[in-house]
């Protein structure tokens, strides 16, 4: 995505009342590159960083104080979230696809920095405060409960809880 607009998008939702104005909102991620589906409503206060991809379906609801962070690596430069169709996303929840290279023989041990693509299917509800890691995907109709953190791919029509991710039961 383009971050100077992306950068411009962060000042102006600051002015924005919480929960309206979701197709201006829309229009300026889309002038940043981001591919937004129809009936998308992001509430003002979700921040969105990063040059990385962003792709979200239709009738998705992201939010308040959610922080979506999508970077490129040099090792992924084409790093891209994607939340598909249908989803609600809770307050504050932390989708990021960055992490680091371990180097125990460097003076910072969080060494070069790395990216893995995030997957959102269909369907899907995260609750609030949970946290996607790098690299996971979320299957279908799968529910994530509040304080979850994701460090794994999780099965379609399933509930998930815990720290880390623990499946819990399949839904019928």
């Amino acid at each position: 995505m383009n971050t100077k607009i992306l950068y411009i998008y962060n000042i102006i939702r600051l002015f924005l009342p919480e929960t309206s104005l979701f197709s201006l909102k829309n229009k300026i991620l889309r002038l940043a590159g981001a591919k937004i589906g129809n009936n998308v409503r992001i509430c003002s206060s979700v921040k969105i960083l990063g040059d990385g991809d962003l792709e979200i379906g239709d009738n998705v609801w992201i939010g308040i104080s959610t922080l979506i962070v999508s970077s490129k690596s040099r090792q992924n430069p084409n790093t891209k979230i994607t939340i598909g169709s249908n989803i609600d996303i809770a307050p504050r929840v932390y989708i990021g696809t960055g992490t680091h290279v371990i180097d125990i023989n460097s003076e910072n041990i969080a060494g070069e920095g790395i990216s893995y693509d995030i997957t959102i299917e269909n369907g899907c509800w995260i609750c609030a405060e949970s946290t996607l890691l790098p690299g996971v995907k979320i299957g279908s109709k799968t529910i994530v409960a509040a304080k979850t953190l994701v460090n794994k791919d999780l099965l379609e029509n399933s509930v998930y809880a815990g720290i880390p991710a623990k499946f819990i039961k399949y839904v019928k």
